[in-house]
C-alpha cells in the first residue's frame, strides 16, 4: 500500500531538488496533486496508488469538467489542462521510481483550447503611461524605473522584483537575470531604462532602504522586496491614469516588449533568447500578434479596406 501524501511529498522534493523549480511553481503542483488525492479518497474510496488505472484517470477528467470555481463558473479548458499536465508529471515520476509499473495517465489527451493572443500596448500608449509618473517623488521615480526596466528588457514580474544591484552591469548595458528554474540569461537594457534605473538607485532607493534591506533593487516603503501584486498595481494605476481601457495584467509590458521587437524586424530566436523561453513555440505566439497588427494596419490605412 502506498500512502498518497507520502508519494506527493517525494514528487515535490523531486521538483525542488532535481528540477530546481521555484517554490511558487511547486506550490501549484502541490495544490493540483492534493485535489487529485481528495478525489481518489472521497469520490473513489481508494487508498493505494496501485489501484489507480486509466479508467480512474478518465473519470477524474470528467469530474473536473463538472466542477465550478469560486465564481460559480465551470472550470475552463486551460484549468483542466493544468490539472492533467500535473497528473502526467506525477505519474511519470512514479513510473521512473518504479512505484507503479504502468502510467495510467499516458493515454489521456488534454482538451483543445483556443490560443488567446496576449494583450499588448502600442508605443504611444507606453509613452503616455510612462509620462504619468511623478519623477520628483520617491515612489513615482521608483515606479517609472520599474516600468522602464520591464519594457526595455522584457522581464517577468518575478524577475524584476528579484533583481539585485550586483546584477546590473551598467557599463555593458546588460542585466543578469535568473528566470524560471533559476536559469541564467543575459538581457540588454536600453539607455532610457538605464537612466531611470540610475536615478532611482541614486535618489529614491536611499530613502526606501532600511537597516535590514538586502541587495534587492526595487524596495517598497517598508524597505522590503516588492510583491508581484504591488508591481501589477503600479502598472494598472498608470495605465488607468493614461486613459488606457485595455485589460492590463503583470505580463503586459513583457508582451509589448516582444511584439514591438518583432514589428521592428527582430529575429524571433533572438526574442526567444531575451525572453528566456526554452521552447520556440512559446515565442511564436508573437508572430500571431504581429499578424493581427498587420491586418489592423491594412484595415485602417488601405483605400479599399
Amino acid at each position: 500500500m502506498n500512502d498518497f501524501y507520502s508519494l506527493e511529498k517525494q514528487f515535490l522534493n523531486h521538483l525542488r531538488l532535481e528540477k530546481a523549480l521555484s517554490e511558487n511553481t511547486i506550490s501549484n503542483y502541490s495544490y493540483d496533486i492534493k485535489y487529485f488525492i481528495n478525489y481518489l479518497t472521497d469520490e473513489r474510496k481508494l487508498s493505494d496508488i496501485q489501484n489507480v488505472d486509466e479508467e480512474t484517470v478518465e473519470k477524474y477528467v470528467y469530474f473536473l469538467r463538472n466542477q465550478k470555481n469560486k465564481n460559480g463558473d465551470y472550470y475552463s479548458v486551460k484549468s483542466i489542462n493544468r490539472y492533467i499536465s500535473t497528473l502526467k508529471s506525477f505519474f511519470k515520476f512514479l513510473l521512473s521510481e518504479r512505484v507503479i509499473s504502468k502510467n495510467p495517465s499516458e493515454i489521456i489527451e488534454s482538451p483543445k483550447t483556443a490560443r488567446n493572443l496576449p494583450q499588448v500596448l502600442s508605443v504611444r500608449e507606453i509613452d503616455s503611461m510612462f509620462s504619468k509618473t511623478d519623477n520628483s517623488d520617491v515612489l513615482g521615480l521608483r515606479d517609472r524605473a520599474i516600468m522602464e526596466v520591464m519594457y526595455a528588457s522584457g522581464l517577468r514580474v518575478s524577475e524584476v522584483t528579484s533583481l539585485v544591484i550586483s546584477n546590473i552591469l551598467t557599463g555593458e548595458g546588460i542585466l543578469r537575470i535568473f528566470g524560471k528554474g533559476s536559469k541564467e540569461r543575459i538581457v540588454p537594457i536600453g539607455s532610457s531604462a538605464l537612466q531611470y534605473l540610475g536615478k532611482y538607485i541614486e535618489k529614491s532607493r536611499p530613502y526606501l532602504k532600511k537597516p535590514y534591506s538586502d541587495d534587492t533593487v526595487f524596495l517598497n516603503h517598508r524597505g522590503r522586496k516588492m510583491s508581484r501584486m504591488a508591481v501589477w498595481n503600479i502598472i494598472s494605476k498608470y495605465a488607468k491614469t493614461a486613459g488606457i481601457k485595455k485589460s492590463i495584467h503583470p505580463h503586459t509590458l513583457r508582451h509589448s516588449f516582444a511584439t514591438h521587437l518583432l514589428e521592428g524586424g527582430a529575429d524571433i530566436r533572438i526574442i526567444q533568447e531575451m525572453l528566456g523561453h526554452s521552447d520556440i513555440s512559446t515565442t511564436q505566439i508573437y508572430t500571431h500578434v504581429d499578424r493581427e497588427y498587420l491586418i489592423e494596419v491594412h484595415k485602417t490605412y488601405h483605400p479599399r479596406k
